[in-house]
């Protein structure tokens, strides 16, 4: 008897924050959903916990990304884990693109749609250079320590880091005090993370509770089908692709790792849709997935702001039903592939920031030279389909981590983790 208590009171204390992460989201929908608007009062709660969590995690990626980098003395194996990861996001990219067309090309998400927005007039010449300069780099120091400049934070990061490591080869040192240094503050970066999420119940329901408030229920009837269609479209594309993703890395002791662990993620990401403020949450739950730590600190941190299936998902689905209202079709490998150019820039420029899918749309009506009247319905379903399509996002990074595992450290990898 005395044992099965112990045994219950142990589980619990396992489980003790997200359940009351749940309780908090919980309490949030329902205060939204019986107060309405109103509820938005609460907004500024779940905004402190947001900026918080943004403050804490921009030196958390540089301080460990930088140290994980410079404490490696195999540069083949960073080489290695690079690549792999490179190839993971294309191909995991190239399959949720390739599911969203066929989806869209047998069920066009704007069929039967009537809206009069004129006519339209295809744009003389777009650059997409500029935006992947500004995607890649910054033009001034201060710049990169902001949650905008993800992608630029990362890459000076790694350089650092490597830096670091070949300062320790030439001089031959035994050890590097700078890596200690790095290392340190990541950890306590971490732990910063650690004590900002006891205030997640609260600022996360508050959060939820603005949310529901202010878009519960207005749902339009024009593109109540296209939002129709991409949730199951989600669903599906998690249980079916994460499940075989899960199982290349894994086997079926992947899968169960996978599911038993990424709970937290999903919620987070629900919550904030911000794969940047996910990615704690992510660090911690591949952790206990039995990733190492120089490959989780390298893919998550990238993943959010590269890996972007969830965008990939919602950008095609967006564009697609702008060509259905403009009665375009959207067929042919030079459409199909434009658009997957637009999806994979609008992932990397606009990833990590709360709502970013907002202003993915305007890339879209700007890319394409579309009516500036459909900004409001395709800003509305970027809305309403945000927080899974970042779902999406973040956890695919999580499951990319074991996949790139698997490749770096062989297909035993997970035997080894758990042994």
């Amino acid at each position: 008897m005395s044992q099965t208590k112990i045994t219950k009171k142990t589980v619990f204390q396992s489980y003790r924050s997200l359940i009351l992460l749940l309780m908090g989201i919980i309490a949030g929908c329902i205060i939204g959903l019986i107060y309405g608007e109103k509820a938005t009062v609460l907004k500024p709660f779940g905004q402190i916990f947001l900026n918080l969590m943004f403050t804490a995690v921009v030196p958390l990626v540089f301080f460990s990304l930088s140290s994980s980098i410079a404490k490696m003395s195999n540069t083949k194996r960073l080489g290695k884990i690079l690549g792999n990861t490179l190839l993971v996001f294309i191909v995991t990219g190239l399959i949720a693109s390739v599911f969203i067309i066929g989806v869209v090309t047998i069920f066009p998400p704007a069929e039967g749609v009537n809206i009069s927005l004129g006519s339209y007039e295809e744009p003389e010449q777009m650059n997409l250079m500029d935006q992947v300069v500004k995607a890649l780099t910054v033009g001034d120091f201060k710049d990169i320590l902001s949650k905008g400049a993800m992608l630029p934070l990362i890459i000076f990061s790694i350089v650092f880091g490597y830096c670091v490591s070949l300062i320790t080869s030439s001089r031959n040192l035994e050890h590097n005090p700078v890596v200690d240094v790095l290392d340190i503050c990541a950890e306590a970066f971490m732990k910063m993370i650690n004590i900002i999420m006891l205030y997640a119940p609260i600022g996360l329901g508050a959060y939820f509770a603005s949310l529901i408030g202010t878009y519960g229920s207005n749902l339009a009837k024009t593109y109540a089908k296209a939002v129709g269609m991409f949730f199951p479209i989600c669903i599906f594309y998690f249980l079916v692709c994460f499940t075989l993703y899960a199982y290349y890395a894994g086997g079926l002791k992947g899968i169960k790792v996978f599911y038993k662990n990424i709970l937290p993620a999903v919620i987070t990401s629900l919550a904030t849709q911000s794969s940047v403020a996910t990615l704690p949450t992510n660090l911690s739950g591949t952790k206990r997935m039995g990733v190492p730590e120089d490959i989780s600190s390298i893919v998550l941190p990238l993943g959010a702001t590269m890996h972007m299936d969830g965008t990939a998902l919602t950008t095609l689905m967006k564009i697609s039903f702008l060509f259905g209202i403009f009665d375009m079709n959207f067929t042919g490998l030079s459409v199909w592939a434009t658009a997957i150019a637009i999806s994979v820039m609008s992932g990397v420029v606009m990833s990590g920031i709360p709502g970013g899918g907002m202003m993915g749309s305007l890339i879209i009506v700007g890319f394409y030279g579309f009516n500036t009247e459909v900004i409001p319905i395709i800003v509305t379903i970027g809305l309403l389909t945000d927080a899974i399509a970042t779902m999406i996002n973040a956890t695919g990074d999580a499951v990319a981590s074991m996949m790139v595992t698997r490749r770096v450290e062989g297909k035993n990898w997970m035997q080894k983790a758990f042994k």
